[in-house]
């Protein structure tokens, strides 16, 4: 009654979370949108998750990590406006070389050109864990093109802040992205 009209929409994003299986997508998302993160089941297929912040709406499009499931990743790759990735830091080399190459692969789809990359480096918190600047260097992230934006965050399912802050963050850049993008479409 005051002469305000409604609040200003907020906009809305879409992006993927990927990463190998048990590196933890499902259980961060749970923990970022404060749902329970008891009897979590690794994700198979896809599932999407609304996620509300002060400054925007991001509708992430979780997709599984099991073996039998990557092979089809570029199947929802479409209308996609960021790349979550999300790495186990406390994997074996093994674990590790196979998360870089499965990275660089979806990376280098057509779909998913110059889109902004947040890499989350999960379970920070375990022994032995990398650090960011360490999963950096095994990622080889200084290769990605000088065209995508990327960044990269230690993070653990026990710190709701640290997954926070990390999206926040991203979210920044989504925002930047657009803005831009508008500009550009009105000249």
């Amino acid at each position: 009654m005051c002469g305000r009209g409604p609040p200003a929409e907020k906009p809305n994003f879409t992006i993927l979370c990927i990463g190998l299986s048990k590196s933890g997508k499902s259980t961060l998302l749970s923990v970022l949108s404060g749902e329970s993160t008891e009897n979590i089941q690794s994700t198979v297929g896809f599932s999407i998750k609304a996620l509300m912040f002060d400054d925007c709406i991001v509708d992430v499009k979780e997709l599984g990590g099991g073996d039998h499931v990557r092979p089809y990743w570029d199947k929802y790759f479409g209308g996609a406006e960021g790349v979550v990735f999300v790495v186990d830091s406390s994997g074996t080399d093994e674990d590790l070389q196979l998360t870089n190459n499965e990275l660089h692969k979806a990376l280098a789809d057509p779909e998913l050109d110059n889109l902004p990359l947040m890499v989350l480096c999960n379970y920070s918190d375990k022994e032995g864990a990398k650090t960011k600047e360490e999963m950096q260097k095994i990622l080889e992230l200084d290769l990605e093109s000088k065209s995508r934006h990327w960044e990269i965050h230690s993070c653990t399912t026990a710190d709701r802040k640290s997954i926070k802050v990390a999206f926040e963050s991203f979210n920044k850049r989504l925002l930047d992205s657009r803005k831009k993008d508008e500009g550009f479409s009105k000249i």
